[in-house]
């Protein structure tokens, strides 16, 4: 699975018109799942961005994770990470897993991510046409891989 974290002081997905979610300060997550994706990926990246210590301190510091300050997360999936873009202009999307994968590990990432930071997690919809729209907060912007875990 890859992710990439952006912390926000705000986020939304629209689909035709109407927003689906919106969050305030957090992380608008971009998840992407292949086929070799499993339910130790999921665990492995929620673990990860629950304690991830990307918010400040009272020092200024980036000490504090998103449980820590009561954060909100909004999470899409995005197949596009998968893109393969060596050969050619047009990149290729073989390595994005089919929704019969996709779905249900998309899913449990959000149940999991919800019981994790003790509060509903935002989403969008499976395969739709989304707007996307944050307000990125530093700019702090992480890419996770659960295939490069050091």
């Amino acid at each position: 699975m890859r992710i990439v974290i952006q912390r926000v002081t705000e986020a939304s997905v629209t689909i035709e018109g109407t927003v689906k979610s919106a969050i305030g300060k957090g992380y608008l997550i971009l998840l992407g799942v292949c086929e070799e994706d499993n339910e130790e990926d999921v665990d492995w990246l929620v673990k990860k961005v629950a304690g991830l210590r990307v918010f400040d301190d009272e020092n200024g510091v980036m000490n504090r994770s998103i449980i820590d300050i009561g954060g909100e997360a909004l999470v899409v999936s995005q197949f596009t990470l998968y893109a393969s873009y060596k050969k050619g202009n047009r990149p290729s999307w073989l390595r994005a897993a089919r929704h019969e994968i996709s779905i249900p590990l998309y899913e449990s990432f959000c149940q999991k991510l919800s019981s994790a930071i003790g509060r509903e997690v935002g989403t969008g919809e499976f395969g739709a046409d989304m707007k996307v729209s944050l307000l990125n907060d530093g700019p702090v912007t992480i890419c996770m891989d659960s295939r490069n875990k050091e």
